[in-house]
């Protein structure tokens, strides 16, 4: 019954869902395509057989990678069908596609509407199916178990605030956790909290993300923009969230550092004009990305407009603050950072990452400031003590080394799952 009115609902809200993506349209064009996809219409499927892996969005599709490749790699005869549900989703996923030729599609999940999850899955047929993070939805779920399809949540996680939103709507939420076939969790406390809302004895992997090996090419070019950029310190706004753009805009005045220069990376693209427009009304001198123009010596902020090109910026960069967590967003990961060797600051909003966060201030390789009013304080300690930068930068790389293997973990877990789906 309370799936049925979910479905009811959601049928009935789709005028507002087809308005809400004439409207994100507008900003990013992107929306507007293949939006057949969006309700189960697809073009015809490869003829190899099919795994598939759901990744919604940037952060979810970059955690990916290590598994896409393990799992292309133990089923050689089949292909990946990588589905999102954002355009930047798809075009961080496209790399993966461009890499391996024929055997990584691409598409749109559907809505979660019957008849579209049913197209999609009569269409694809997959030989199993994996969700990354915390994607879950009731009549996939439902429409996948009447056809046997085994289903795995992988990377996961869930706040304690998202676990206080999923006890409200147990009747709907509580089965479509239990119909699935393996939980593999990032900590014990995610695993604590999705075992309280209705997962089978979830197990705990690791963080994929830890696995995720930053690109040599790009932290070459991050090097070398280093070395253009020449001694000027360099603080990197990493992912950056609406709102917290002004603040740190305003942080950077108080420093007291000559030549500072700051990256300003916003997560979100149909933002950056309106964050250059922040910059601008402050009087800063701003050079964006996106236009090819390098920061020279009169540059306070360099717009990084561009796409997939993190590890770049990490790579540039003094000292990093990660997004959202200034704000009470939950954070953005910084296990990227760590990986780049980039030493980083975080406010007070974590929850989205809580245990990587703890973990990494607890051995020196990120520092937290209990709010906006610290920022400025912390970035000039910073990167006005080298011999403090140098030590945070050795203890975040040991950070990310010391939390790898997840990918191992989940790929036996996964693979004890199809034995059992075959037998």
């Amino acid at each position: 019954m309370a799936r049925l009115l979910y479905s009811l609902c959601f049928y009935l809200a789709q005028p507002l869902v087809w308005l809400r993506l004439l409207m994100r349209g507008r900003r990013q064009p992107e929306y507007r395509r293949h939006v057949g996809e969006r309700y189960g219409f697809y073009p015809a499927p490869p003829a190899r057989p099919l795994l598939w892996l759901h990744a919604v969005s940037v952060g979810e599709t970059r955690a990916a990678e290590p598994l896409i490749e393990a799992l292309l790699a133990a089923h050689p005869r089949h292909a990946l069908l990588l589905t999102h549900m954002t355009p930047t989703g798809r075009e961080t996923g496209r790399i993966y596609a461009e890499r391996h030729p024929g055997r990584v599609i691409q598409a749109y999940l559907p809505y979660d509407l019957p008849d579209a999850v049913a197209r999609f899955l009569d269409r694809f047929r997959p030989e199993f199916g994996v969700f990354m993070e915390t994607e879950l939805w009731p009549n996939l779920v439902a429409a996948a178990k009447v056809r046997g399809l085994p289903l795995a949540l992988v990377n996961a996680r869930l706040s304690e605030k998202s676990r206080r939103g999923y006890r409200r709507f147990a009747a709907l939420v509580a089965p479509a956790f239990a119909a699935l076939d393996l939980v593999a969790a990032q900590t014990a406390d995610d695993a604590e909290r999705l075992a309280s809302v209705g997962a089978r004895a979830p197990q705990v992997t690791g963080n994929l993300k830890f696995d995720v090996t930053p690109d040599p090419a790009k932290l070459a070019h991050g090097a070398n923009w280093r070395a253009e950029i020449g001694g000027r310190p360099v603080w990197l706004a990493a992912s950056t969230r609406d709102g917290e753009e002004a603040l740190i805009l305003d942080a950077l005045a108080r420093i007291a550092l000559p030549n500072l220069l700051l990256i300003l990376v916003p997560r979100h693209p149909q933002r950056f004009d309106e964050v250059a427009a922040l910059a601008a009304g402050r009087g800063l001198a701003l050079k964006r990305r996106s236009l090819e123009e390098f920061p020279d010596a009169g540059t306070r902020v360099w717009l990084g407009d561009s796409m997939g090109e993190m590890a770049s910026y990490y790579a540039a960069a003094d000292l990093a603050l990660i997004g959202g967590s200034l704000l009470p967003f939950g954070g953005q990961n910084l296990i990227e950072a760590a990986a780049c060797g980039c030493p980083v600051v975080v406010g007070p909003h974590t929850f989205n990452f809580a245990q990587a966060a703890d973990d990494a201030a607890a051995c020196g390789a990120a520092r937290r400031i209990a709010g906006v009013g610290e920022l400025a304080g912390a970035v000039a300690d910073i990167l006005a003590h080298p011999e403090l930068r140098a030590n945070m930068q050795e203890r975040a790389l040991a950070f990310s080394r010391a939390h790898q293997g997840a990918t191992a973990r989940t790929m036996d877990l996964l693979t004890a799952l199809t034995a059992r789906a075959a037998r």
